[in-house]
Order: structure tokens, then sequence, then C-alpha cells
């Protein structure tokens, strides 16, 4: 289910939808390593405090913000505040069946 921050622009709400579709699309490609849709589905679980200001350099989810701002990324900000990352992970977690990776 697609889920915005109350104080988002409508431009993050646009990239939000875009990464969101991104993950949804690369979760049910049947070519994509079943052990890198769980590592997102956890990344998109955890707390924000276990990030520490991380930065993830997945290539698929940077590939989904590079596409969804138009500019050149290398990294995205680990945190369910960036509309990029909380929408690949929704996108992934959402594309995913419940009895596959029991969520």
């Amino acid at each position: 289910m697609q889920s915005y921050d109350d104080d988002w622009t409508d431009g993050q709400r646009g990239v939000y939808d875009e990464c969101y579709r991104a993950g949804a699309d690369w979760a049910g490609d049947p070519d994509t390593p079943t052990d890198d849709v769980q590592q997102v589905i956890n990344l998109g679980q955890a707390d924000d405090d276990a990030f520490t200001d991380a930065e993830i350099d997945f290539p698929p989810l940077v590939d989904a913000v590079a596409e969804a701002t138009g500019e050149n990324v290398t990294s995205v900000p680990a945190s369910h505040a960036d509309p990029g990352f909380r929408g690949f992970t929704d996108g992934v977690r959402d594309a995913t069946a419940d009895e596959v990776f029991g969520l």
C-alpha cells in the first residue's frame, strides 16, 4: 500500500510513486534473486535508527531513484523519510506474495 509523509511535496510524492512501481516491477521479475528481494524487504522493515545515516548503493534502488529524479545518483539515504527509499521498499514488499517471505 502506498504511503506518503504528510509534509511531502508533490515532487516527493512523484518520486515515491515512480520508485514504488520500479520496486514492484523488480520484485515481480522472475530473474530477480529471492535473496535480493528478502534483503530489500528487511531494509524496508528495519527501524531508521538501525541505519545511522547510512547510504545504500544497491543498483536496482539507485537506478529507480535516478530514473525518478532525472539525476545521476550513486547512493540513496537509508531512511523511511526518503521518498525514493520508501517507495522502492514499499513496492517490493507489496509485490511479494505473503506466503513466499512470511510477511
